[in-house]
């Protein structure tokens, strides 16, 4: 007989504590009536995980905003994860530069206690501090069986054999996602994604750099193209090159065979990067490749090192 632990008693405690302060009327005050994906009296300890509920299960303001983020973040990404629940018996999906890994952990739970789906979930990061934390956040939500960690470089990783290592079997991996991935790590995302022809890639990039800096080069050496005077300016050189760094990416995904959104991620008071961009494998279009060609050309010949990995 499985005798009763500390962590066990503290689970029974605080879930009991959750569904106490989370009435009804306090649930709908929370929610403003919408349908929600994750509840905190059905989710306390992925939430207290996630740092979203208090020891007293409460959750004060700030974390409200996070809450709402992450039930958004979910509505986004279940009809694509849905097509992978009629094709797949068990859904393998790669967090690329996990962090502090919101989504594994928002994913993996929403499969096993919405969805009625066995999904698996790895999580790489080459900070091996922050893959210790998202460890110890996993045996906090109960997640650890579906949810794994590793602590490496995303570029030339072996997917299948630290899938292997992690997981104890060599599996395709169906999806890959990587959330405010910095500057080029968001390629490095993509690039994998379409290497291991993932049936779906999500990124929402962050700090988008790469053509900002070959534009101030090109503003260092006095070109005189038509995007000189941006190029000259350091926060509108930033700003365009987010966006058109963004567009550029869409037209490589297409290119390589995925259709391709590009859409709100969360709501800009929140964070001005809230673009996120999901591809979902189908053909590729024949025109993309040249619509990439002719954007690099007009905004000044810089293009993306993803465009020669993909």
């Amino acid at each position: 007989m499985r005798t009763q632990t500390t962590r066990d008693r503290w689970a029974t405690e605080f879930t009991a504590a959750a569904r106490a302060h989370w009435t009804p009327a306090r649930t709908l005050e929370l929610t403003c009536g919408k349908a929600l994906e994750l509840l905190p009296a059905e989710a306390p300890l992925l939430l207290r995980a996630l740092g979203l509920l208090h020891r007293d299960a409460t959750m004060p303001p700030a974390q409200v905003r996070k809450f709402l983020q992450i039930n958004h973040v979910v509505r986004l990404l279940e009809p694509a994860i849905a097509r992978l629940r009629g094709r797949h018996p068990v859904i393998r999906l790669l967090d690329a530069g996990c962090g502090r890994s919101y989504l594994t952990l928002l994913l993996a739970w929403c499969a096993r206690e919405r969805w009625g789906h066995r999904l698996e979930v790895l999580g790489i990061d080459r900070n091996a501090d922050v893959i210790e934390e998202c460890r110890r956040r996993t045996a906090l939500a109960e997640l650890a069986e579906v949810v794994r960690f590793e602590a490496a470089p995303l570029e030339g990783v072996d997917l299948e054999a630290t899938w292997q290592r992690t997981f104890g079997a060599r599996e395709r991996v169906h999806g890959v996602f990587a959330l405010h991935a910095c500057d080029t790590a968001s390629c490095d995302a993509i690039a994998l994604g379409v290497a291991i022809e993932a049936d779906l890639i999500a990124v929402a990039p962050c700090c988008q750099a790469e053509l900002a800096r070959g534009w101030s080069e090109l503003a260092a050496r006095g070109d005189p193209g038509a995007f000189g005077s941006l190029w000259r300016e350091p926060h509108l050189r930033r700003e365009a090159a987010s966006h058109l760094t963004d567009a550029m990416r869409v037209l490589l995904l297409r290119a390589a065979g995925y259709d391709v959104k590009a859409m709100e991620f969360i709501t800009p008071e929140h964070t001005k990067k809230n673009t996120l961009i999901r591809a979902v494998r189908s053909a590729p279009d024949p025109g993309a490749r040249a619509e990439y060609e002719a954007l690099v050309a007009a905004t000044g010949g810089c293009g993306l090192q993803l465009a020669s990995r993909v």
